[in-house]
């Protein structure tokens, strides 16, 4: 039987992180009832104030603060004592302004991605009580992250998330050319970590196996393979509390397992998503003569040279269901997507055994 998950000071029942996936796919709405049903919720902050009513058209870096603030009000009143995070990219030009912003809003867990969270023990070091979670794909960079952190503020992570680049989606933290080959391990990079940490500071950190990650038999396996708990984000998508549109939902159900592969973010790191209307990508923004008008990113091709498409738009026109132009992020799994589900019934299917001896026990 599985037992809850704790993440530094905070415990959920189930050992269940739901992926952040921006832009807006992972709201106050899905984050909330993740955190209802017993999980921890992930608000993903990557484009958070578009059309959030903060946004102006021109005000994109100074309104997400706010915008990040509001979603996190709006998930505590669905699940008021639940455990509700953010999910920031280190990729993100406003991520220190996004991780401060955070703190305010109350998020209980902060998970960064997309980069190596450096200085998340400084930016945080005001808010003891906020659980600090990067996400790797190697052990070498679990290792740089915990030397830096403990050499530098004195503070571990209180958990890893390890993303096997194979299977997950959105961006990925591996070299185009290495994903895929079958060479990358990763229940043993998930193992290796946890020695790591072990072995080097005597304490057991939480390691939680991310991507690929669909169903129960998969999260069983992953907890036998040594993980302590799962973060799933595509099995998320097509239910009704998800916060996109239902023309992007509608994609998942369609897509077939062929559907799904790789391409070249403007952000310099490869990202698994829906292929069928990548063309509709990249002549948006060139039948529109579209500019760069928010900065989001710290590095970005289409920023600096007008390079493939501007990510946060593509993705915000998927978000509110134009998913003839608009990019739609997905997993390896996402064509096993045959119905629109809710929360409460996902969580039903993956811990109704755990939930009925607990019952029994009460």
């Amino acid at each position: 039987m599985m037992g809850p998950l704790k993440i530094g000071k905070h415990e959920v029942r189930y050992p269940l992180i739901q992926g952040g996936m921006g832009v807006r796919i992972s709201g106050w709405r899905l984050a909330g009832h993740v955190a209802k049903c017993g999980g921890v919720g992930l608000v993903a902050s990557a484009g958070i104030s578009l059309n959030s009513g903060l946004y102006t058209g021109s005000n994109y870096l100074q309104s997400n603060p706010e915008a990040l603030r509001q979603e996190l009000r709006k998930a505590y009143e669905v699940a008021p004592d639940g455990v509700i995070g953010v999910n920031i990219m280190v990729a993100l030009s406003d991520y220190e302004d996004l991780v401060r912003a955070a703190i305010d809003g109350g998020a209980k867990v902060i998970v960064c991605g997309a980069g190596l969270p450096m200085t998340l023990p400084e930016l945080t070091a005001h808010a003891p009580d906020v659980a600090i979670v990067p996400i790797v794909s190697s052990v070498r960079a679990a290792q740089l992250i915990a030397k830096k952190w403990d050499k530098g503020y004195g503070r571990l992570p209180d958990a890893v998330v390890v993303e096997d680049p194979d299977t997950a989606g959105g961006h990925l933290g591996e070299k185009l050319e290495n994903i895929g080959s079958g060479e990358y391990d990763h229940y043993g990079t998930i193992r290796a970590i946890k020695e790591f940490f072990r072995a080097e500071y005597g304490k057991a950190v939480p390691v939680i196996a991310a991507g690929g990650i669909w169903d129960r038999a998969d999260l069983l396996h992953a907890i036998a393979e040594g993980a302590d708990g799962v973060q799933m984000a595509s099995r998320f998508v097509p239910t009704v509390e998800c916060d996109a549109e239902d023309a992007y939902k509608q994609m998942y159900l369609d897509c077939r397992q062929e559907d799904i592969g790789l391409i070249m973010s403007p952000a310099g790191l490869p990202g698994r998503a829906i292929l069928s209307n990548q063309e509709g990508i990249a002549l948006y923004d060139q039948i529109n003569s579209s500019e760069c008008n928010n900065g989001c990113l710290k590095k970005c091709s289409y920023k600096e040279t007008g390079e493939r498409f501007c990510i946060v738009n593509a993705l915000d026109r998927a978000q509110q269901g134009d998913v003839e132009s608009g990019l739609v992020f997905c997993g390896t799994n996402a064509w096993k997507a045959d119905r629109i589900t809710t929360v409460q019934e996902i969580f039903d299917e993956l811990f109704a055994e755990e939930a009925g001896q607990a019952e029994k026990a009460a």
